[in-house]
């Protein structure tokens, strides 16, 4: 497979932030795995679409499948060595945005809660206070609404699942997580007073996890100059924020 180009990356719904010689910054969009599946490689995955002989791929964090937004990726082995030694050492730092379903108790606060793998369901995390490796989240509410709420969330640790896990276990499931909330998706029809049904059947707005790496900050491997990188919320997210703006009456946190 040939190396593809930012048009045809951008023709997939990946978005191309940043390359040099160092490193490849993408957008990713939500309902690409990074890496190939250990249980079904055929299922498309970033390194799979990005790869050939050469130039190599390095991955330094992983997104989950329906998770979208900012991943950096290291093009040579120097660089591989500088962003892992970052984020084993917790120097950069990666801001969230998710839609979540309930109430927050505090417009901001920190979730300490350890976390280890479900001993009887494959691929699911859950809070071990005894086990667990440690795992910690910061949120600040964002905006809330009739039974729904727009939360930033920064991970301290870099655990699976951690930001989803944190936020349910908070009452904050986010919304379209079938592992960890209901996985409902998200319809206009459910906020909407008098909404009327058409012809054809309802459209969700959002039908996977609502959880969006907004910011990733780091320092060029080569450089060591600090970099921000930014993905913008996809269509589906800022549908539904929308939506609840106009439909679920939106609040400012105290605090902003």
């Amino acid at each position: 497979m040939q190396r593809l180009t930012a048009y045809q990356l951008r023709s997939l719904g990946v978005g191309v932030l940043i390359e040099d010689g160092h490193i490849l910054a993408l957008n990713k969009p939500s309902g690409l795995l990074v890496l190939p599946d250990r249980y079904d490689e055929a299922k498309a995955n970033l390194i799979g679409l990005l790869t050939s002989a050469e130039p190599e791929m390095y991955v330094v964090h992983r997104l989950d499948r329906e998770t979208s937004g900012v991943i950096v990726l290291a093009k040579t082995k120097d660089a591989h060595a500088s962003l892992n030694a970052q984020f084993e050492a917790r120097s950069t730092s990666k801001v969230y945005h998710a839609v979540c379903k309930g109430e927050a108790e505090a417009d901001e606060g920190i979730i300490d809660m350890p976390l280890s793998e479900h001993s009887h369901v494959r691929g699911k995390m859950r809070p071990d206070m005894k086990n667990g490796k440690d795992s910690i989240t910061s949120y600040r509410v964002l905006e809330r609404f009739d039974g729904f709420v727009s939360v930033e969330a920064r991970p301290k640790t870099g655990r699976t699942h951690q930001i989803r896990v944190h936020l349910a276990q908070s009452g904050m499931p986010i919304v379209g997580d079938g592992m960890y909330g209901d996985g409902v998706p998200f319809k206009l029809s459910a906020i909407k007073r008098g909404y009327k049904e058409g012809e054809e059947p309802e459209k969700p707005l959002l039908e996977r996890t609502a959880l969006h790496a907004y910011l990733l900050t780091f320092r060029h491997p080569a450089s060591g100059e600090e970099m921000t990188l930014e993905a913008p919320l996809p269509k589906d997210m800022r549908s539904v924020m929308q939506a609840l703006r106009k439909y679920a009456k939106s609040r400012p946190a105290k605090d902003m």
